[in-house]
């Protein structure tokens, strides 16, 4: 269940107030981490840590309410009261500032919610409409700081690194920037921001806890010096600022519609939810936010890692349809048996944009149905390529039902961009509209129940995330991308996997599986290292918003430009080494037969090591992900536990020149006093040395990776704890369910293997069967772990009763669809 935005009146919330509103005094709150306070004289709220540095920040709150902005200070009347409630975090106390008595102006009530597990706190405001009119709503400001002195990091603002979400994956390509590094003198971000201070290395985390109705954008200003900073704002807005630099920057004015939400008479109108911590440790701040985000919006993270090939960055447009059954072909005959099975044709295969159903005669002459039929067939799990909200003029939506889409006030439909350099004009999808509802269930249940999809890419949905006037008015954009995705969802059912590219990072958290968190990639070493930040900085996503899409890695010396030369080996490593530190999808971008013919490349999709961090499902740790040294340039070095056992550390050189690295036990947070043995994972000949209890890395070539298995020999190989699901006995011939877990704190899992006693052998921590034969069958479950010790349990299932040999046709029954299937 997703927590709602509003949360005044959630049943959820039992609220029992602690004390009245006093005058003239400070109401505080603390966990034993953080202090709350809020001041009755001027309903300013403040956030410290109580340790040595008590870092800080203070701040107001405001609202753009009829196109002027209205802040808190400008209330004669600040009203706080004080409150327990116990909601999905469990118990916490909220201090509750009610801004009033403003002649002809609504109340701004602030909720400041302070939790102990995990500590920090929250924020909301609620516009009350209190004047007796229609009042219009465009932004509702949750922290609203300005002057000298209203952020404290322990250190000088000019020591600050600054970690700025973006509006989706690549819009723009994450960057981590040094505080005097800001675009017009504002840091700005979407979602989250980190802010890091190298000196006192102590940091604030802002960000949003929801983005059920608004976009949460978040601005740190700084003085004309670029040394200090003068304000710092995080509204809860529409996407109109951040589609002007995207899909509407070719539109006209007329395209560019600003959100206006009215308030009736004694109604209300709320914000997001926003977190904010201040602490020693930023990765623990990261980590402990991406948590509270899997609770609070019950993110789907169960599924086994998807691993296998894409089409894209291996033909883009060009795959044909004899190109993808030999890509196919080759890819079940040689790679399916290591895990590769998911087969991913992207955008190419359809006639038009938003018309997902009707293939490329051109490219795809004997149809879709047959080509997928022909890769199931194979052993192999299809998926595909969709931009479910986009429309372009080509496509039968566009052709036949304008009213469909997203308009402006003029009632032409909004031009969003272009398929391809001003050719095939794009339009948004109006998911409001309940024709447009309906194509969208008939287009998701025909690549589903037809043609056998099993994994969908949803795309572009940043681009069609515009605001305008729809069918259901007054529907932000937000709100209009989760209905169309909940629709998706709906119609596919939940089997189907669906991957996030393209979109507002927080938005699809508890519809999708999988979720994009870096920019594309390709046949080039600047297009890793362009990917390399965003999969750093959105590490604590995987798991928790979805299973992280890294985008596919590329190791042949395939060129798919004039401009390109083929990837060194080296850069080959860097390619494959990133998407494996994702933790996320595994997937091959290359031509498959090319690949093939060259081994020391197949080694690199064949190796064991990088499989088992994909089917382990766990991200490493940047560990310079504030601290980097500049002349590394970016996040360089990573770390993933795999067992209290094995570590493996991987290092980048992302530079043009060779570099080293001494790298302490104790700072990567292994025993020093044990004894490890280090190898070479992607080159066992060039292992690392192993001194002083440290790990160098000498001379390091430019554009090169090192990934160094470190195993702790102090600590004896060990089986993963298992739990299992067996049932005692079975009805003969009908499906029974058979499910293991690995305790997460222990030895995790590489694989899992079902004698199933009656012949059958089932792979899978899930896995359903029907026995034929009424007897007794012995179970045994042979779990593999990562120190290379296999756990071993059996059980037993009594089977029972006959078939019918006879029909029985009154018991005979119509099958009907199942609902969202």
């Amino acid at each position: 269940m997703r927590l709602a935005s509003c949360f005044w009146f959630a049943l959820s919330l039992f609220v029992v107030p602690l004390s009245a509103p006093a005058q003239d005094r400070t109401n505080s709150m603390t966990n034993g981490d953080l202090v709350v306070e809020a001041t009755e004289s001027t309903g300013a709220y403040s956030i410290r840590n109580t340790g040595a540095g008590a870092d800080s920040i203070t701040a107001g709150v405001a609202a753009k309410i009829n196109g002027a902005w209205l802040h808190s200070s400008h209330y004669p009347r600040h009203e706080v009261t004080k409150s327990a409630l116990h909601d999905e975090l469990g118990a916490a106390t909220r201090l509750t500032i009610r801004n009033a008595g403003l002649r002809g102006s609504p109340d701004l009530i602030a909720a400041l919610t302070l939790h102990s597990s995990p500590s920090f706190a929250d924020i909301s405001v609620e516009v009350r409409n209190s004047t007796g009119k229609k009042i219009s709503v465009q932004a509702i400001r949750v922290l609203d700081a300005r002057g000298d002195s209203f952020l404290r990091l322990n250190g000088p603002d000019i020591a600050n690194r600054v970690l700025s979400d973006s509006f989706s994956e690549d819009r723009p390509d994450m960057l981590i920037h040094d505080f005097s590094d800001a675009e017009n003198f504002i840091h700005r971000a979407v979602g989250s921001q980190l802010i890091y201070n190298r000196e006192s290395h102590q940091s604030l985390f802002v960000g949003a806890l929801s983005s059920d109705h608004w976009l949460t954008v978040l601005r740190l200003r700084l003085d004309p010096s670029r040394s200090k900073t003068t304000a710092y704002e995080v509204d809860c807005t529409g996407t109109t600022e951040l589609d002007d630099e995207n899909s509407l920057r070719e539109s006209p004015l007329e395209d560019r519609v600003d959100l206006n939400l009215p308030v009736a008479p004694g109604s209300t109108r709320s914000s997001e939810r926003v977190e904010i911590s201040l602490g020693a440790d930023y990765h623990a701040q990261l980590e402990s936010y991406g948590s509270t985000i899997r609770t609070l919006h019950s993110a789907r993270v169960a599924a086994p890692t998807p691993i296998g090939w894409w089409s894209w960055t291996a033909y883009y447009f060009g795959l044909t349809q004899g190109a993808a059954l030999t890509n196919a072909q080759w890819l079940s005959e040689h790679l399916k048996d290591l895990g590769y099975t998911f087969f991913h044709i992207d955008e190419g295969y359809q006639y038009a944009r938003g018309e997902y159903t009707t293939p490329n005669a051109v490219t795809i002459p004997g149809g879709m149905l047959a080509l997928e039929s022909q890769i199931r067939a194979l052993g192999l799990t299809p998926g595909i390529w969709t931009a479910p909200f986009e429309v372009s003029e080509r496509s039968w939506v566009f052709e036949n039902h304008k009213d469909w889409l997203v308009h402006n006030s003029a009632g032409r439909p909004i031009h969003i961009g272009f398929v391809t350099e001003h050719s095939d004009q794009l339009y948004a999808l109006d998911t409001t509209n309940p024709g447009a509802q309906d194509y969208l269930r008939r287009t998701y249940r025909t690549l589903t129940r037809d043609w056998g999809i099993r994994y969908i890419k949803l795309d572009f949905m940043e681009d069609s995330a515009v605001e305008g006037i729809r069918f259901r008015r007054n529907t932000t954009a937000l709100e209009a991308l989760r209905l169309g995705l909940e629709i998706i969802r709906q119609a596919v059912g939940q089997g189907v996997l669906l991957d996030k590219d393209g979109s507002p990072m927080l938005a699809p958290v508890g519809i999708v599986d999988v979720g994009r968190i870096s920019c594309d990639t390709g046949h080039t070493f600047d297009d890793t290292r362009n990917s390399a930040t965003g999969v750093a900085a959105r590490y604590y996503m995987n798991r928790n918003y979805f299973i992280a899409d890294p985008d596919a890695f590329n190791v042949s010396n395939q060129i798919m430009a004039e401009k390109d030369r083929p990837l060194t080996l080296d850069e080959a490593r860097a390619s494959i080494a990133l998407a494996a530190i994702s933790g996320g999808m595994f997937e091959i971008g290359d031509d498959l037969p090319t690949l093939g013919s060259e081994p020391q490349r197949l080694a690199l999709v064949e190796n064991r090591d990088l499989l088992d961090i994909a089917r382990i499902g766990r991200a490493s740790i940047p560990l310079d992900l504030m601290s980097y040294d500049s002349a590394d340039e970016l996040p360089s070095i990573f770390l993933l536990r795999e067992s209290s056992r094995q570590s493996i550390l991987t290092v980048f050189n992302w530079t043009k020149s060779p570099r080293s690295h001494t790298l302490k036990l104790s700072h990567i947070g292994l025993n020093p006093a044990h004894t490890f043995s280090a190898t070479d994972v992607l080159d066992p000949a060039s292992s690392p040395s192993l001194k002083n209890g440290a790990v160098q890395i000498e001379n390091q070539p430019a554009q090169s990776v090192r990934m160094i298995k470190l195993i702790d020999g102090s600590v004896p190989p060990a089986a993963p704890v298992v739990t299992a699901e067996v049932p005692d006995s079975a009805a003969l011939g009908a499906a029974v369910e058979f499910t293991a877990q690995v305790n997460p704190s222990n030895v995790p899992a590489t694989a899992y293997q079902w004698d199933l006693g009656d012949g059958v052998t089932l792979s899978g921590p899930r896995v359903s069967h029907a026995y034929t034969q009424p007897e007794s069958f012995t179970v045994r479950l042979t779990v593999e772990g990562i120190d290379g010790v296999s756990a071993v349990r059996t059980f037993s299932v009594k089977v029972s009763g006959k078939f019918q040999s006879s029909p029985d046709l009154k018991e005979n029954r119509r099958y009907s669809q199942p609902s969202g299937r």
